[in-house]
C-alpha cells in the first residue's frame, strides 16, 4: 500500500471556491493550485464546473505546471425527483466523460436536494426514496462506462443528511462512499462508527473538523449552514472536535488506499494577502496528518 502521505490531495473549496449562487469570492485558479504545491499536498479535485479546464489537454498542462494530478470532482445531481432524471443524468454522462479524459478515478456523488444552497434539511418520502435508489443505479452504470467509481458524499443540506439516510444507503444499495468527517458530525453521525460500518465500501474522503458547538446551532435551527461556515465552523485538522486520528487509523488498518482530500470549507469575500488566507489552515492541516503519519 502507497503511504498516507502520498495519498493527500486538496479541493478548491478549502481555498473558497464552491459553485453554490452567490457562495463567495472566488479565487483565481492558478493562485490556488500555487498554494496547494506550496502546502505539499500531491493531487487535487476539480472544483465547481467550469473553475478548471474541461478540455483535458488544458487540465493537465495546467496541473502539471504544479506538479498535481487529478483525483476526482463533485458533482451534485437530483436523483430523487422523477421529472427532472433525464436531464440530471445527462448531466452526470457529461462530467463522468469530463472526469476521465482528464485522469480521475473517482466521481464523488452529491444527493441534491433541488433547492439551492445549503440551508434547508429535505426528507425523501418512500416514493422518492425509490427513484433515488433506481436513478443511482443508472449513475454507477454511466461512471462505471468512462471507468470511474461512484463515491456518494453525505451532505448537510442535500438528501442524504442524517445517520438514517446513510444507514439506508449501506443496507439497500452497493455504492461507495465518500466519507466527509465534517459533514457526517454536522449530520449526527459518529465518523469514526460509519468508518467501520462501511468497511470496503469507502472508495473517497474529505477531511474537515468541526466546532461542536456550533455543529449544535446548525443542527438545531439556529445558525444556517452556509453562515456556520462565513463564522468558521470548520476547523484545521486537530483544531476542532472530531478524533480525526482514529477516523483515519479506522480507515488504513481497513485498508484503504485512496485520497484523503483537506476539504475544509470557506466562505471569502476577498483575495487574501500573500501567505494569507485558507493557505495557513491548508498548512495546519497538513502538519497535523505529517505527525500522525
Amino acid at each position: 500500500m502507497t503511504s498516507m502521505m502520498s495519498r493527500i490531495a486538496g479541493a478548491p473549496i478549502t481555498w473558497g471556491v464552491d459553485g453554490s449562487p452567490g457562495w463567495g469570492y472566488l479565487m483565481d485558479a492558478d493562485r490556488v493550485l500555487e498554494e496547494m504545491a506550496e502546502v505539499g499536498l500531491r493531487a487535487t479535485e476539480l472544483g465547481p464546473d467550469g473553475y478548471l479546464p474541461a478540455d483535458p489537454g488544458e487540465l493537465h498542462a495546467k496541473l502539471d505546471n504544479y506538479e498535481l494530478e487529478l483525483v476526482g470532482g463533485f458533482v451534485p445531481a437530483v436523483l430523487h425527483h422523477p421529472e427532472r432524471a433525464e436531464k440530471e443524468l445527462g448531466y452526470v454522462r457529461r462530467a463522468s466523460r469530463t472526469l476521465a479524459g482528464c485522469g480521475a478515478s473517482v466521481l464523488v456523488l452529491g444527493p441534491g436536494s433541488g433547492l439551492d444552497g445549503y440551508d434547508t434539511s429535505i426528507e425523501m418520502s418512500e416514493r422518492e426514496w425509490s427513484s433515488f435508489l433506481d436513478n443511482l443505479k443508472q449513475v454507477i452504470e454511466l461512471a462505471a462506462d468512462e471507468g470511474l467509481t461512484v463515491a456518494l458524499h453525505q451532505h448537510w443540506g442535500m438528501a442524504i443528511e442524517k445517520q438514517r439516510h446513510v444507514e439506508r444507503l449501506i443496507a439497500e444499495s452497493d455504492v461507495a462512499f465518500c466519507l466527509d468527517t465534517g459533514h457526517l458530525y454536522l449530520g449526527g453521525v459518529d465518523p469514526v462508527a460509519i468508518a467501520r460500518a462501511a468497511q470496503g465500501r469507502v472508495a473517497h474522503v474529505h477531511l474537515k473538523d468541526v466546532d461542536r458547538q456550533m455543529a449544535e446551532q446548525v443542527r438545531n435551527g439556529e445558525l444556517p449552514f452556509r453562515q456556520a461556515v462565513i463564522d468558521g465552523i470548520f476547523k484545521p485538522l486537530g483544531f476542532g472536535d472530531i478524533d480525526i486520528a482514529e477516523f483515519i487509523r479506522t480507515l488504513e488498518d481497513s485498508g484503504f488506499a485512496g485520497w484523503y482530500v483537506l476539504e475544509q470549507d470557506k466562505v471569502l469575500d476577498a483575495d487574501p494577502m500573500p501567505g494569507k488566507g485558507p493557505i495557513e489552515d491548508a498548512k495546519r492541516s497538513f502538519e497535523f496528518l505529517k505527525a500522525l503519519a
